[in-house]
Protein backbone atom coordinates (compact mmCIF):
# COMPACT_ATOMS: atom_id res chain seq x y z
CA UNK A 1 0.00 0.00 0.00
CA UNK A 2 1.38 3.48 -0.87
CA UNK A 3 2.01 6.34 1.46
CA UNK A 4 0.39 9.21 0.15
CA UNK A 5 2.29 12.59 -0.26
CA UNK A 6 1.49 15.98 -1.56
CA UNK A 7 3.73 18.51 -2.58
CA UNK A 8 2.80 21.97 -2.71
CA UNK A 9 4.92 25.14 -4.05
CA UNK A 10 4.62 27.69 -6.69
CA UNK A 11 8.23 26.81 -7.84
CA UNK A 12 7.91 24.04 -9.64
CA UNK A 13 12.16 23.75 -9.63
CA UNK A 14 11.36 23.59 -5.84
CA UNK A 15 8.77 20.88 -6.31
CA UNK A 16 11.09 18.85 -8.38
CA UNK A 17 13.51 18.89 -5.96
CA UNK A 18 11.54 17.37 -3.30
CA UNK A 19 9.63 14.86 -5.54
CA UNK A 20 13.54 13.69 -6.16
CA UNK A 21 14.08 13.38 -2.65
CA UNK A 22 10.98 11.52 -2.57
CA UNK A 23 11.70 8.89 -5.52
CA UNK A 24 14.09 7.21 -3.13
CA UNK A 25 11.13 5.47 -1.91
CA UNK A 26 9.07 3.33 -3.90
CA UNK A 27 6.03 3.07 -1.87
CA UNK A 28 5.10 6.80 -1.61
CA UNK A 29 2.04 8.03 -4.34
CA UNK A 30 3.64 11.65 -4.91
CA UNK A 31 0.92 14.52 -5.99
CA UNK A 32 1.59 18.30 -6.60
CA UNK A 33 -0.08 21.32 -6.07
CA UNK A 34 1.01 24.96 -7.26
CA UNK A 35 -0.78 27.10 -4.27
CA UNK A 36 -3.13 26.40 -1.12
CA UNK A 37 -5.94 26.78 -3.21
CA UNK A 38 -5.16 23.52 -5.09
CA UNK A 39 -3.47 21.93 -2.09
CA UNK A 40 -6.72 22.30 -0.16
CA UNK A 41 -8.79 20.75 -3.24
CA UNK A 42 -6.58 17.82 -3.00
CA UNK A 43 -6.60 17.20 0.80
CA UNK A 44 -10.46 17.41 0.20
CA UNK A 45 -10.61 14.58 -2.18
CA UNK A 46 -8.03 12.18 -1.05
CA UNK A 47 -6.16 11.28 2.21
CA UNK A 48 -2.54 12.46 2.46
CA UNK A 49 -0.55 11.36 4.87
CA UNK A 50 2.74 14.01 4.18
CA UNK A 51 2.05 17.64 3.11
CA UNK A 52 5.52 19.61 1.88
CA UNK A 53 4.44 23.02 2.58
CA UNK A 54 5.77 26.43 1.05
CA UNK A 55 4.98 29.39 2.86
CA UNK A 56 5.15 31.97 0.27
CA UNK A 57 2.50 30.99 -2.56
CA UNK A 58 -0.52 33.19 -4.56
CA UNK A 59 -3.87 32.47 -4.05
CA UNK A 60 -3.33 31.21 -0.50
CA UNK A 61 -0.34 31.01 1.32
CA UNK A 62 1.03 28.14 3.56
CA UNK A 63 -0.50 29.91 6.47
CA UNK A 64 -3.33 29.80 5.25
CA UNK A 65 -3.54 26.50 4.10
CA UNK A 66 -1.95 25.00 8.30
CA UNK A 67 -4.77 27.12 9.95
CA UNK A 68 -7.45 25.61 7.87
CA UNK A 69 -5.77 21.67 8.67
CA UNK A 70 -6.16 23.08 11.80
CA UNK A 71 -9.45 24.15 12.14
CA UNK A 72 -11.07 21.09 10.07
CA UNK A 73 -8.73 18.47 12.52
CA UNK A 74 -7.46 17.10 9.32
CA UNK A 75 -4.77 14.54 10.19
CA UNK A 76 -2.13 14.93 8.13
CA UNK A 77 1.89 15.49 9.01
CA UNK A 78 3.01 18.74 8.00
CA UNK A 79 6.76 19.73 6.96
CA UNK A 80 7.12 22.89 5.77
CA UNK A 81 9.96 23.84 3.44
CA UNK A 82 10.66 27.45 3.09
CA UNK A 83 13.26 30.51 2.08
CA UNK A 84 11.38 32.65 4.80
CA UNK A 85 13.60 31.40 7.53
CA UNK A 86 12.58 34.28 10.26
CA UNK A 87 12.61 33.07 14.03
CA UNK A 88 8.88 34.32 14.37
CA UNK A 89 7.79 32.45 10.94
CA UNK A 90 9.36 28.92 12.44
CA UNK A 91 7.76 29.76 15.26
CA UNK A 92 3.93 30.34 13.74
CA UNK A 93 4.30 27.29 11.73
CA UNK A 94 5.11 24.75 14.57
CA UNK A 95 2.55 26.22 16.79
CA UNK A 96 -0.01 25.93 13.72
CA UNK A 97 0.67 22.03 14.05
CA UNK A 98 3.44 21.62 11.52
CA UNK A 99 6.11 18.95 12.13
CA UNK A 100 9.11 21.06 11.58
CA UNK A 101 10.32 23.74 9.81
CA UNK A 102 13.44 23.01 6.58
CA UNK A 103 15.02 25.75 4.88
CA UNK A 104 15.45 25.78 1.23
CA UNK A 105 17.28 24.61 -0.63
CA UNK A 106 16.72 21.50 1.51
CA UNK A 107 19.17 18.24 0.94
CA UNK A 108 18.06 14.92 0.18
CA UNK A 109 19.73 13.93 3.09
CA UNK A 110 18.23 16.08 5.37
CA UNK A 111 14.73 15.42 3.72
CA UNK A 112 15.60 11.36 4.66
CA UNK A 113 16.78 12.13 8.02
CA UNK A 114 13.37 14.42 8.47
CA UNK A 115 11.22 11.65 7.72
CA UNK A 116 13.28 8.85 9.84
CA UNK A 117 13.05 11.13 12.81
CA UNK A 118 9.61 11.33 12.55
CA UNK A 119 8.39 7.41 11.68
CA UNK A 120 7.27 8.42 8.20
CA UNK A 121 9.98 6.49 6.22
Amino acid sequence: MSFPILVCDDSMVARKQVVRCLKAYEDFEIHQATNGKEALAILAQQEVGLLCLDLTMPELDGIGVLEYIREHKMECFVVVISADIQPEMKQRVMSLGALTFLEKPVSPAQFHETLHKFGIK
